[in-house]
């Protein structure tokens, strides 16, 4: 053990009450052994209290209707242990920036373990690891709720994520950029192992915990990766085909709701094709392609329209990663081609129900394309754009649309082409609702909660984040949170300590 997972071994030893939550568990990462992580207690904090929760998260972990208790309060805040878990930090290695990282790991996120219905469940900002390197450990209320909403508003739009339980608070002050206070969000899925994981043991030449790694991957999330006889039955390469299947469905549901992820290093990149780690992460206001969300990113390699591009070199990195147990390098690069040859059709299709259309037809990429510069080219407003087009086609104005072009007669020509196709297809008009949401998790939305919550009061952080679970659904006397951004969202700056 190393001098200083000795000194946090000591800083988290005073033994901690143990409560009860009624969930059951089982090892699961725990069964790999002790090369890929490190055992150790989150780190207490004063005075907790709740800040957000989400009911539906907890019935999707198996939670009791009155789990809000003081106990859970404690448990989910890092102060008390849960009967059954053991909880840990995982180790892990990354790319970050494009650039190789060396060890990274856990660094603020501590792992209790996996409950019996097969949700791994992890608390963000309790304490230092092993792994914090030269951070503190913590979270802040600002950060904790921006990933706490953003979670449970992508699970509601449908997009694959990791999932979120609750935020809990504490007065204890943590420094960023200024002085802020201390919070934790539980956050939970079917597995948080990362293309760093891969990574960390390739690049040790550590080849027997890398196939074990893998072996468990595959096991419990790849099964059919053993008996694909694509890829010359090869299981490894098939594991790393249907990765990049995952990751390329995910990032075309990105791009069609025009979230940006932000810092989409190797290490936030998931094995099981989830969104995670929500950190300078920002729905677009006005269409621009080349937008930059990561006030670190100074280069613009995280910019919106470099994410697909992006995804595709972090898939290299992994394929590098397996390469050992993969053996052949055609068949890795034929594994990796899985990822353009479903990102295109996975994009299109979500561009053609964006467009209430069903049935596709050659021609329609090209039409999309048409629209998109043109929302480009005027910066219109991505998400009321959509959803007013939405509205149109189930049968409303159209005035409402045209007026978002300051040239309206651009869209008009693009309109006569939009309608000759739309006559050749049997979809439902109002379909295009379902595709089109009226609420997304904007800056300034989450910004104003935020605020609100640093004020004692938390009630925006549950109003919002209702308004986020059914994002589709028009909600009487809330049309402000749908309304175009005010003249201060642009001067909102988020960056990888956000």
């Amino acid at each position: 053990m190393s001098e200083t997972a000795r000194e946090i071994a000591r800083e988290t030893a005073q033994e901690a009450p143990t409560v009860d939550l009624g969930l059951s568990w089982k090892a699961a990462f725990q069964t790999l052994g002790p090369a890929f992580f490190t055992l150790l207690r989150p780190t207490p904090l004063p005075e907790p209290y709740w800040v957000g929760h989400s009911e539906p998260a907890a019935r999707a972990l198996g939670l009791p209707p009155d789990w809000r208790t003081d106990a859970a309060l404690a448990a989910f805040t890092g102060n008390a242990a849960i009967a059954g878990t053991q909880a840990l930090a995982t180790v892990y290695s990354g790319h970050q920036f494009g650039v190789w990282a060396g060890q990274l790991g856990d660094g603020r996120a501590i792992l209790l373990g996996q409950t019996a219905g097969g949700q791994e469940v992890q608390l963000k900002g309790a304490g230092r690891t092993p792994y914090s390197r030269m951070g503190d450990g913590r979270a802040v209320l600002r950060s904790s709720i921006r990933e706490f909403l953003c979670s449970e508003a992508m699970h509601a739009l449908g997009v694959p994520t990791t999932r979120a339980l609750c935020v809990t608070g504490s007065p204890q002050p943590v420094r960023r950029e200024s002085l802020e206070s201390a919070a934790v969000v539980t956050r939970f899925a079917p597995s948080f192992i990362r293309f760093g994981h891969f990574e960390h043991f390739a690049a040790a030449g550590r080849d027997d915990e890398l196939r074990q790694l893998a072996d468990f991957v595959i096991e419990r999330f790849y099964p059919e990766c053993r008996s694909d006889t694509r890829l010359g039955g090869n299981a490894y390469a098939n594991f790393l085909r249907a990765v990049s299947e995952r990751t390329a469905d995910m990032v075309a549901h990105w791009q069609a709701l025009g979230f940006c992820h932000g810092v989409m290093n190797t290490d936030n990149m998931s094995i099981l094709g989830l969104t995670i780690d929500y950190g300078p992460f920002q729905f677009l206001d006005g269409f621009n392609p080349a937008h930059i969300c990561n006030h670190s990113d100074s280069s613009g390699r995280y910019a919106f329209n470099q994410q697909p591009n992006v995804a595709y070199w972090n898939l290299f990195c992994l394929g590098q990663a397996l390469m050992p147990l993969i053996g052949d390098e055609a068949q890795a690069r034929a594994a990796l081609g899985a990822y353009p040859e479903r990102f295109a059709p996975a994009f299109e299709a979500r561009m053609r129900a964006k467009l209430g259309l069903v049935d596709a037809q050659p021609g329609d990429a090209a039409l999309a394309d048409g629209l998109l510069r043109l929302l480009a080219t005027e910066q219109t407003d991505w998400s009321i754009f959509w959803r007013r087009f939405a509205h149109w086609r189930a049968g409303a104005a159209l005035a409402p649309v045209r007026e978002l072009f300051i040239d309206a007669t651009a869209f008009d020509a693009w309109l006569l082409s939009f309608d000759a196709r739309a006559a050749q297809d049997g979809a439902a008009p109002e379909a295009a609702l379902a595709a089109n949401p009226a609420y997304v998790l904007r800056n300034h939305l989450a910004q104003t909660a935020i605020e609100q919550s640093q004020r004692g009061d938390h009630s925006g952080v549950q109003t919002l984040l209702a308004l986020l679970q059914t994002p589709y659904q028009e909600q009487p006397g809330r049309q402000a949170f749908a309304d175009f951004p005010p003249d201060w969202a642009s001067t909102l700056e988020i960056s990888c300590s956000s």
